[in-house]
Protein backbone atom coordinates (compact mmCIF):
# COMPACT_ATOMS: atom_id res chain seq x y z
CA UNK A 1 0.00 0.00 0.00
CA UNK A 2 2.00 3.42 -1.27
CA UNK A 3 0.27 6.64 0.62
CA UNK A 4 0.87 9.86 -1.67
CA UNK A 5 0.14 13.05 0.22
CA UNK A 6 0.77 16.75 -1.17
CA UNK A 7 3.64 18.59 0.21
CA UNK A 8 0.57 21.09 1.58
CA UNK A 9 -0.85 17.90 3.61
CA UNK A 10 2.35 17.32 5.46
CA UNK A 11 3.15 21.10 6.07
CA UNK A 12 -0.23 21.41 7.50
CA UNK A 13 0.02 18.40 10.01
CA UNK A 14 3.91 20.07 10.69
CA UNK A 15 1.81 22.97 11.97
CA UNK A 16 -0.06 21.27 13.60
CA UNK A 17 2.11 19.76 16.02
CA UNK A 18 3.71 23.52 16.09
CA UNK A 19 0.59 25.16 16.99
CA UNK A 20 0.52 24.58 20.36
CA UNK A 21 3.93 26.40 21.03
CA UNK A 22 2.28 29.13 18.81
CA UNK A 23 -0.34 29.85 21.65
CA UNK A 24 1.99 29.31 24.06
CA UNK A 25 4.04 31.69 22.68
CA UNK A 26 0.90 34.47 22.54
CA UNK A 27 -0.51 33.57 25.99
CA UNK A 28 0.53 33.50 29.59
CA UNK A 29 0.26 31.10 32.41
CA UNK A 30 -2.39 32.85 33.82
CA UNK A 31 -4.55 32.63 30.51
CA UNK A 32 -7.79 30.42 31.09
CA UNK A 33 -7.17 26.86 29.68
CA UNK A 34 -10.41 27.68 28.14
CA UNK A 35 -9.07 30.94 26.14
CA UNK A 36 -6.14 29.21 24.90
CA UNK A 37 -8.66 26.19 23.57
CA UNK A 38 -10.27 28.74 21.22
CA UNK A 39 -7.18 30.11 20.24
CA UNK A 40 -5.78 26.39 19.47
CA UNK A 41 -9.22 25.73 17.70
CA UNK A 42 -9.19 29.30 15.73
CA UNK A 43 -5.55 28.69 14.16
CA UNK A 44 -6.42 25.42 13.73
CA UNK A 45 -9.19 25.63 11.56
CA UNK A 46 -6.89 28.77 9.15
CA UNK A 47 -4.43 25.96 9.26
CA UNK A 48 -7.02 23.52 7.78
CA UNK A 49 -8.67 25.87 5.05
CA UNK A 50 -5.20 27.21 4.21
CA UNK A 51 -4.14 23.73 3.36
CA UNK A 52 -7.15 22.64 1.17
CA UNK A 53 -6.69 25.91 -0.74
CA UNK A 54 -2.89 24.66 -1.12
CA UNK A 55 -4.21 21.29 -1.53
CA UNK A 56 -4.41 19.95 -5.23
CA UNK A 57 -8.08 19.93 -6.76
CA UNK A 58 -9.06 18.29 -9.22
CA UNK A 59 -12.71 17.82 -8.09
CA UNK A 60 -12.13 21.76 -6.75
CA UNK A 61 -11.86 23.21 -3.27
CA UNK A 62 -13.90 21.56 -0.87
CA UNK A 63 -15.08 23.25 2.48
CA UNK A 64 -16.36 19.86 4.03
CA UNK A 65 -12.87 18.71 3.36
CA UNK A 66 -11.23 22.08 4.77
CA UNK A 67 -13.74 21.16 7.62
CA UNK A 68 -12.13 17.78 8.61
CA UNK A 69 -8.87 19.33 7.83
CA UNK A 70 -9.63 21.84 10.58
CA UNK A 71 -10.67 19.09 12.73
CA UNK A 72 -7.94 16.59 12.24
CA UNK A 73 -4.77 20.12 13.28
CA UNK A 74 -7.21 20.33 16.02
CA UNK A 75 -6.84 17.34 17.51
CA UNK A 76 -3.44 16.61 16.33
CA UNK A 77 -2.02 20.04 17.98
CA UNK A 78 -4.34 18.81 21.33
CA UNK A 79 -2.20 15.68 21.14
CA UNK A 80 1.14 17.20 20.62
CA UNK A 81 0.09 19.40 23.74
CA UNK A 82 -0.59 17.03 25.94
CA UNK A 83 1.98 14.43 24.66
CA UNK A 84 4.86 15.84 23.56
CA UNK A 85 5.03 19.60 24.55
CA UNK A 86 3.53 20.18 27.82
CA UNK A 87 5.85 16.94 29.18
CA UNK A 88 8.78 18.37 27.69
CA UNK A 89 8.41 21.24 29.22
CA UNK A 90 8.24 23.25 25.78
CA UNK A 91 4.86 24.80 26.71
CA UNK A 92 6.03 26.09 30.17
CA UNK A 93 9.40 27.70 28.29
CA UNK A 94 7.16 29.36 25.47
CA UNK A 95 4.58 30.61 27.64
CA UNK A 96 8.08 32.39 30.08
CA UNK A 97 9.70 33.42 26.84
CA UNK A 98 7.86 36.62 26.71
CA UNK A 99 7.39 37.61 30.83
CA UNK A 100 9.95 39.89 31.80
CA UNK A 101 11.42 39.46 35.03
CA UNK A 102 10.34 42.34 37.30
Amino acid sequence: MTVNLDSAYWLGLVASVVLPVLVGLVTTKVTHAGWKAVLLLALSTVNGFIVEYAGPHDAGYSVGTAAVLALVSFGTGVLAHFGLWKPTGVSGKAQDSFVKAA
